[in-house]
C-alpha cells in the first residue's frame, strides 16, 4: 500500500473502533431507536443533493437499507442500551466474517476453505469464552437478550454484504461500477421511517419528542459522530481502498477495529475487562485472522518491501 492510503486505512480502524463507544455515549440521552434514525437522516441529507444515485435497481437500495440500518443497526443500538459493553459489542459484530462466507457459499456458489473452519471454530471458542466469563461474573453479567440481538447484528450485516455483492456483481456486467459511499447515503433513506416506528414501540411518543428537545452536547456529538465520521468518512475511505487493492489485502484491515473500540471504551467508558474476556477477545481475533489473511499475499508484500530497499 501506497504511505497515504496506509494512514487512511489506520484512520478507518479509528474511525469505527470509536464508534461503539460513541453509541454508548448517545444512549445515555437518546432511546436507540431513535438514535438509529438520526443517525441514518443525518447520513442522507444534505448529502444526497451532492451525490448521485448509485448505479443499481431500486430494490437493492431498499433491501441494503433494510439489512444493513433496520436490521443490524437496531439489534446492535438496542443490545447496547439494555447491558452490553461496547467492547464486546465490538469483537461479537465481527462475526460476520464467517456468516458472510456460509451466505456466499449457498447463494453465489462459493467454496469455504478449511483456513475458514478453522476460523470459525476459533471464533466460536473465543465467543463461549467471553459467555462464560461475563455470566460467571456479576459485574459484567450481560441481558441474555442483549447477546441474542448482538448475534442478529452480524446476521443482517452478512445479509447486506450479500445484496451489496449481488448489487455490485449486477453493475459490473453492464460495464459500470456501483459506488458503495452512493449505496450508503442513498440507502440512507430506509431506515429512519421504520426505526420511528419501532420507536414509539419501545416507548412514549412524549419520551421520544422529550428526548429530540432535550439534546445535550454529548448526544449531539454522538449523532454527527455516526452520520459523518463512522458512516460517510468511514465507508468512503473503505470504497477508495476495495477499489485500489486486491480484497485479499484489504478484507483483514476491519479485524484491526475491536483493538481501538476495546482501548477506547476502557479509557472513556472505564470497561474493565476480566482475563478470560481478553483471552476470549484474543481467540477471536486469530480465528478472524486466521480466516482472512492470505500468507501468500504477506509473503509478496514483504518480498517486494525487501526487493525495494
Amino acid at each position: 500500500m501506497k504511505k497515504k492510503d496506509i494512514l487512511l486505512s489506520i484512520l478507518l480502524v479509528i474511525l469505527w473502533g470509536v464508534n461503539f463507544t460513541v453509541i454508548k455515549l448517545g444512549l445515555s440521552g437518546v432511546p436507540s431507536m431513535l438514535l438509529v434514525s438520526l443517525r441514518y437522516l443525518f447520513t442522507s441529507f444534505p448529502a444526497i443533493f451532492f451525490i448521485k444515485k448509485p448505479k443499481t435497481e431500486l430494490k437493492y437500495i431498499i433491501i441494503y437499507g433494510l439489512t444493513v440500518g433496520v436490521g443490524q443497526f437496531s439489534c446492535l443500538f438496542y443490545a447496547m442500551q439494555i447491558g452490553m459493553p461496547a467492547g464486546i459489542a465490538s469483537i461479537v459484530l465481527q462475526v460476520q466474517a464467517f456468516i458472510s462466507p456460509v451466505l456466499a457459499m449457498i447463494f453465489l456458489n462459493e467454496k469455504m476453505n478449511s483456513k475458514q473452519i478453522i476460523g470459525f471454530l476459533a471464533a466460536a471458542t473465543g465467543l463461549a469464552l467471553i459467555a462464560t466469563a461475563s455470566a460467571g461474573d456479576s459485574m459484567n453479567k450481560v441481558p441474555a437478550l442483549a447477546f441474542i440481538l448482538m448475534f442478529g447484528a452480524p446476521a443482517f450485516w452478512a445479509v447486506s454484504n450479500m445484496v451489496l455483492r449481488i448489487a455490485s456483481d449486477k453493475a459490473a456486467a453492464k460495464g459500470e461500477k456501483l459506488n458503495t459511499v452512493s449505496m450508503v447515503v442513498w440507502s440512507g433513506l430506509v431506515p429512519p421511517i421504520p426505526m420511528i416506528g419501532l420507536a414509539l414501540m419501545l416507548d412514549t411518543p412524549e419520551t421520544l419528542l422529550n428526548a429530540l428537545t432535550n439534546l445535550n452536547g454529548i448526544s449531539i456529538f454522538a449523532v454527527i459522530y455516526l452520520a459523518f465520521a463512522a458512516t460517510l468518512i468511514g465507508y468512503g475511505i473503505w470504497s477508495i481502498l476495495v477499489s485500489t487493492y486486491p480484497m485479499s489485502m484489504v478484507a483483514p484491515i476491519p479485524l484491526l477495529v475491536p483493538i481501538t473500540a476495546l482501548l477506547s471504551a476502557r479509557i472513556v467508558l472505564s470497561e474493565k475487562l476480566s482475563p478470560m474476556q481478553w483471552t476470549g477477545f484474543i481467540v477471536i481475533l486469530a480465528g478472524l485472522v486466521i480466516a482472512n489473511i492470505n500468507i501468500d499475499m504477506i509473503k509478496n508484500v514483504f518480498g517486494k518491501s525487501k526487493n525495494s530497499i
